[in-house]
């Protein structure tokens, strides 16, 4: 095939989905005060995410030492988004305080009232957007919870710059939440 531009061009139909147009939605448990006002910042604040990816692993049989692959189960990978980080350090302090809660620094020991996976889980969205403010993707994060904050660097060269660090939290599932009257697939 001669190289053509004007059938690359016509296969982007809609000019191309932007990596920049995007919101988190992130909840956290009602046992965090400052839950619902870091919810809010979270909207702002969450700099980088990603549309999630799954794999289904590979069942193998052996047969006269022919392998034949079979699908196996469906896994998740981890979800993981950077925050800017405010003087309030809001997003963060909420984000130790659920981690604290789930397994304390000191006493190794999970709240009471965190005893159940629904205690301590919460579902989560990110939203994709069109150029024209249409939500073109969403996907729900389904009993989301952090597993690891990453430190934040300080630095005395470091002039004009705002601290941000990466959150990575392991989740159950996540939905492809319908857009526009277009049927997302569960997974």
């Amino acid at each position: 095939m001669a190289f053509n531009i004007s059938q690359f061009r016509s296969n982007i139909k809609f000019d191309g989905a932007r990596a920049n147009l995007f919101e988190v939605s992130l909840n956290f448990p009602s046992i965090i005060t400052s839950g619902t006002a870091s919810s809010s910042q979270a909207l702002f604040l969450a700099k980088s995410a990603q549309l999630p990816g799954s794999t289904i692993g590979v069942a193998p049989l052996y047969y006269f030492g022919r392998e034949l692959k079979f699908a196996g189960n469906r896994t998740f990978t981890d979800w993981t988004i950077t925050v800017i980080n405010d003087e309030d350090f809001g997003i963060r302090n909420s984000l130790e305080s659920w981690m604290n809660s789930i397994n304390s620094n000191t006493s190794n020991v999970r709240n009471p009232s965190l005893n159940t996976p629904l205690g301590y889980t919460v579902n989560a969205l990110v939203t994709q957007y069109g150029k024209d403010t249409s939500t073109l993707k969403q996907y729900r994060f389904v009993g989301l919870f952090p597993i690891d904050i990453s430190p934040i660097d300080l630095d005395w060269g470091s002039n004009d710059a705002i601290e941000e660090y990466s959150v990575t939290f392991a989740y159950q599932y996540w939905e492809d939440v319908a857009v526009g009257g277009t049927t997302g697939t569960t997974s």
